[in-house]
């Protein structure tokens, strides 16, 4: 099915996931501008302060000899992890990007906004056990952090700002640990200990597939708001999963997996966004 091109603000398209996202979407013929702190100087790059509510809501009425308003909003731009910045600075800093974003793009009429929530929501580091394994989207919030209680804020205000506007679409992608081909040399180091990365179960998102996940987004939310891990088919180790589950987690309640499945379940975004990773650790081409 093709669907029509797009112009679409895209902030924090310098970072990790962003770099990615702004390849994908112009890829598939979106007019995309990046709008973020650090980038290279040139058409296509506009550099702004998320956190200075004017200079975004004139950034989304267009931008001088580039574009003249959007149809639609990818936000990725935020301290991405948490123990980067002091917590205030981090809450500071992200709860008013996003409201920021938000705001500004209902303010100039824009229907559609895609952003990155964070697996960090699902009760990572896991230092309490998860309520069943594979996690997924239907328990209730559990941030152990203020990185993560951001990400919490950001869709409880989502949730609100879809009932003021029953026209809106804002579409939460709770992203995985996002890995590049070039950082898949490390997973060897994780194998002999099945500690080392049960703070997220063993997941990990490719970028590309993080870039997949939001242009399936842009092309098929309906209006309202919904929520979806994002994750990898597979985790980052070469035991089978339910074996590393019950050795690490052994009083939680273990689901059906096969092999290596993920054990962050991606079959809501499979279902409803038509989601399908392209891409494993084991064969990173």
């Amino acid at each position: 099915m093709e669907y029509p091109s797009m112009r679409i603000a895209l902030t924090g398209g310098s970072g990790k996931l962003g770099i990615t996202v702004l390849e994908r979407l112009r890829a598939a013929g979106h007019q995309v501008i990046n709008f973020d702190l650090a980038g290279s100087r040139g058409a296509g790059f506009v550099r702004i302060d998320l956190t200075d509510y004017g200079q975004v809501v004139d950034a989304f009425a267009g931008v001088n000899d580039q574009v003249d308003g959007f149809d639609a909003v990818v936000h990725l731009g935020a301290i991405p992890a948490p123990g980067l910045a002091p917590d205030v600075a981090t809450f500071h800093n992200n709860m008013l990007s996003s409201y920021n974003v938000f705001q500004a793009a209902r303010r100039n009429g824009i229907k559609r906004i895609v952003y990155a929530s964070s697996e960090t929501v699902l009760g990572l580091p896991f230092d309490i056990d998860p309520p069943y394994i594979p996690v997924d989207e239907e328990y209730p919030a559990r941030p152990e952090s203020t990185y993560s209680l951001v990400k919490h804020l950001e869709e409880q205000m989502a949730i609100e700002l879809v009932r003021w506007d029953p026209e809106l679409s804002i579409t939460a992608l709770r992203f995985s640990n996002v890995m590049d081909p070039e950082d898949y040399a490390r997973f060897d180091g994780f194998q002999a200990d099945a500690t080392l990365r049960k703070w997220n179960l063993w997941g990990y998102i490719d970028g590309r597939d993080g870039a997949q996940a939001v242009l399936k987004a842009l092309q098929t939310a309906p209006p309202g708001f919904e929520r979806f891990i994002i994750a990898a088919a597979d985790t980052v180790m070469r035991r089978p999963s339910a074996e590393l589950a019950a050795e690490v987690f052994p009083n939680v309640e273990l689901r059906e997996v096969n092999g290596t499945d993920t054990l962050l379940s991606i079959d809501k975004a499979r279902r409803l966004l038509g989601y399908s990773p392209e891409h494993s650790w084991s064969d990173p081409r």
